[in-house]
């Protein structure tokens, strides 16, 4: 699709006074002769074509990375955390809720070190633990999609049991935090009046969970376990509730309706399936949420209390509260500082925007109807097929919050690739790390100039990524690697080093989403 020019008008402009100008230089021309006429035919080419220069948009093929403070953030953040200046857990634990200006329906968003501190010896560590949760959970999700493209059930791969039993779980994936792969949590009130608790955000999952008292087994969180004694509006749902039919996995229990949900690491968490209060800040509150209250809880959920679904099923927290929207700004990874999820607030009319696409096999994913992708402001010779969701299911491109690094179908991996090793020839390359096998030694650089990276969409909208969301540092030693990698399966996803600092927005109601550059 032929997008239309913004400047045209601009163009249109010149365009009439170079005509103008060329019919006063024929005047000229008869009038002073052709010697004099030559010399303004010379002036006046030149002031045109100067001005046409100026005033018409050029697009980018570079941009500009800035190395010297991406690799002073990943030395201060060691340096701050030996001298005990980052934020403790109890300190972000402590501070007062958070009411965003925007929408009285919000939640602050903190990253993970933020909450959990830094327990690592130095930032390559850090970078090769970030990887491994990501390439568990991306088998996760995938996982999950190839098993509804071969219609097959999580239900269909459990044997009947009259009791759910933890050592018994035999589901192998359902999408969400694996092994604390959660990047981002958000604080939240729970129950009547509300007890404050660090929550995962996963676009990836539907179930709402906390783990609950009395505890059979639970891991460790940064706060008190959630007692249902203490609250007013906590109510059991029975079994023949619309909420406990629309459970994957559920069981009954003297006519109580039991939850399980499964990782694919083998994490888990089973309990009662009840409605709380969910507060929002400390004024906004939505009554009746059906949320798994988890008293056997096991696996690396890194201190967050459970998991809000931001996913398109019908037990999803967006979906229980009928928002029209929602909209999240996910802040630097290795940064204390805090942005919000917002509910029920429009689309900036300045964003980037693309339709989202529903699979009607799996409700839980959105999806991002991309086309292609550019480097150096050319496309990539990668047919648009290569990105579509197909009809059994399988195949397209999810955006997930809960991913790091953007997965690409190999054919199209190797293309992006080669076109940005082609275009910064002049960059010393170095060895891969971990699953990227596009990586720089910039030790002696403060800045680069790099090939510029975008998404194209199918209504023509182009999505310009920043260098810092695709050239990333992995130590502090100026090792930068290509932070987007390869995958065999058919699902692509857009992860999270692609959405920081973008106000990523979700338009539910007219089926688009919008990419909205530094509104964090």
């Amino acid at each position: 699709m032929t997008k239309s020019n913004p400047y045209s008008h601009v163009a249109l402009f010149m365009h009439t006074q170079a005509s103008r100008s060329t019919s006063l230089l024929l005047a000229l021309y008869s009038a002073m002769g052709k010697e004099m006429g030559f010399l303004l035919a010379i002036f006046f080419s030149f002031f045109t074509s100067s001005i046409l220069a100026r005033t018409l948009p050029v697009s980018s093929k570079t941009a500009v990375l800035d190395v010297f403070a991406a690799v002073q953030k990943t030395q201060e953040l060691f340096l701050l955390n030996s001298q005990s200046v980052l934020p403790s857990k109890r300190s972000v634990h402590d501070q007062e809720p958070f009411v965003s200006s925007a929408s009285s329906l919000s939640f602050q968003i903190h990253s993970r070190l933020a909450i959990r501190g830094i327990s690592y010896n130095n930032y390559k560590e850090l970078t090769l633990d970030r990887l491994n949760r990501d390439s568990i959970r991306v088998k996760a999700l995938q996982t999950r999609v190839d098993l509804v493209s071969q219609g097959l059930r999580k239900a269909d791969l459990i044997p009947l049991e009259t009791e759910l039993e933890a050592e018994k779980l035999e589901v192998p994936v359902i999408s969400g935090t694996s092994q604390g792969s959660g990047e981002y949590f958000c604080r939240v009130g729970i129950g009547h009046p509300p007890s404050q608790a660090y929550m995962v955000l996963d676009t990836g999952s539907d179930v709402n969970w906390v783990q609950c008292a009395p505890c059979a087994d639970c891991y460790q969180q940064a706060d008190p376990i959630f007692d249902p004694l203490s609250s007013s509006s906590f109510s059991q749902l029975t079994c023949g509730t619309q909420q406990c039919r629309s459970l994957d996995v559920s069981e009954c229990r003297n006519n109580a309706c039991l939850y399980e949900v499964s990782y694919g690491d083998g994490s888990y968490t089973v309990g009662d399936f009840v409605t709380e209060t969910i507060t929002f800040g400390d004024s906004a509150s939505v009554n009746n949420i059906a949320i798994g209250c988890g008293h056997n809880n096991e696996g690396l959920f890194v201190g967050a209390a459970g998991l809000i679904g931001l996913g398109g099923g019908a037990l999803s927290f967006p979906s229980q509260i009928n928002a029209s929207s929602f909209s999240y700004c996910l802040v630097d990874r290795d940064s204390d500082s805090a942005s919000t999820l917002e509910f029920d607030s429009a689309i900036p009319p300045y964003a980037v925007t693309a339709p989202l696409v529903r699979n009607s096999k799996l409700d839980t994913y959105r999806y991002v109807d991309l086309t292609g992708i550019s480097v150096s402001g050319d496309l990539l010779p990668i047919p648009p097929s290569t990105f579509q969701l197909n009809d059994d299911g399988d195949g397209g491109i999810i955006v997930d919050s809960g991913t790091a690094v953007t997965r690409l179908p190999t054919e199209a991996y190797n293309s992006l690739r080669d076109a940005f090793v082609k275009g910064t020839k002049n960059l010393p390359s170095t060895k891969g790390v971990a699953l990227f096998d596009t990586c720089y030694d910039l030790r002696s650089m403060k800045s680069v100039e790099v090939p510029t990276v975008s998404f194209h969409f199918s209504n023509g909208k182009e999505l310009a990524l920043p260098a810092k969301n695709y050239l990333i540092p992995v130590d502090s030693s100026s090792t930068f690697c290509l932070a987007f990698a390869p995958t065999s399966s058919s699902l692509g996803i857009i992860g999270n080093v692609q959405q920081q600092g973008t106000r990523v927005s979700y338009d539910l109601a007219n089926s688009l989403i919008g990419f909205s550059s530094n509104k964090c």
